[in-house]
């Protein structure tokens, strides 16, 4: 079934938008001339052209305002998005299947009580700032369930982003349909076996730092940076949604479950 109906009815307002790189904005000025352009706060689809950074800042940047995106690779990686492809550009999105994502929010308080919120499509993670390794304090849904970690750091992963930061940490990977999040250490020293957790994606988690001002530690929701933290709180945000489209065959979904097989 295909994210909606006819390819000139509800996807005929497209906006371009490109990361900006010469590849990427030749790309949208020859797209711009065969389909025209609509600014995106009017448009039906929007059409990021670049890589999975532009497409993390693009879902950022319209978080809210329910318009799906379509992303076409003009970039390096581009895990997130479809092939770059000029012709059919309409029936393509029409026929593309849906991802919904919802992200993390995370709320942080730093040593001096200042307060931050942001949202984190990919992971939030906390890494230690100097030589000194961190301390953490790891609570669930009020309760502790770990004292003191001694690490470098540690991750809460959505299922979208299991596949990125997560996964080079030895994080698993998720499904992009479980209702999961990924707790994973980054280079854990105590416990030292410890491989990090599953949750529900109702899981209220937070993350304190132990001995703050000796051991400083900053924490990151995607490209969003908090430095000298005190404590993070961490939920899956079910009130956003993003709408992610991607080419029949090769939606988000089915390109975790590759990641799965990779040796």
């Amino acid at each position: 079934m295909g994210a909606s109906g006819d390819a000139g009815g509800t996807f005929r307002k497209l906006a371009f938008i490109s990361s900006g790189a010469p590849e990427a904005e030749e790309a949208r000025q020859r797209l711009i001339e065969k389909y025209g352009d609509t600014p995106p706060e009017d448009a039906d689809c929007i059409v990021a052209l670049g890589g999975d950074g532009l497409m993390l800042r693009t879902l950022h940047r319209y978080m809210g305002s329910g318009k799906p995106i379509y992303g076409m690779n003009r970039g390096s990686v581009g895990f997130l998005m479809n092939q770059y492809r000029e012709s059919g550009l309409r029936k393509r999105i029409t026929d593309s299947k849906a991802s919904i994502i919802h992200p993390l929010l995370m709320q942080a308080v730093n040593v001096r009580g200042d307060e931050f919120t942001a949202h984190a499509i990919n992971e939030v993670s906390l890494l230690r700032q100097t030589s000194q390794i961190a301390k953490l304090r790891i609570l669930v849904n009020g309760h502790e369930r770990m004292a003191e970690l001694v690490t470098d750091g540690v991750l809460v992963s959505t299922p979208a982003g299991s596949t990125a930061y997560n996964l080079s940490a030895n994080g698993p990977i998720l499904p992009l349909d479980t209702r999961l999040m990924a707790l994973t250490p980054i280079s854990a020293f105590r416990p030292r076996r410890w491989r990090g957790a599953l949750l529900p994606d109702d899981a209220k988690v937070r993350i304190e730092v132990l001995e703050a001002p000796k051991r400083p530690v900053s924490v990151v929701a995607d490209h969003d940076e908090f430095r000298d933290l005190a404590h993070v709180d961490i939920a899956t945000d079910h009130a956003a949604r993003l709408i992610l489209l991607h080419d029949p065959g090769h939606s988000l979904e089915e390109r975790i479950l590759r990641e799965q097989f990779l040796h």
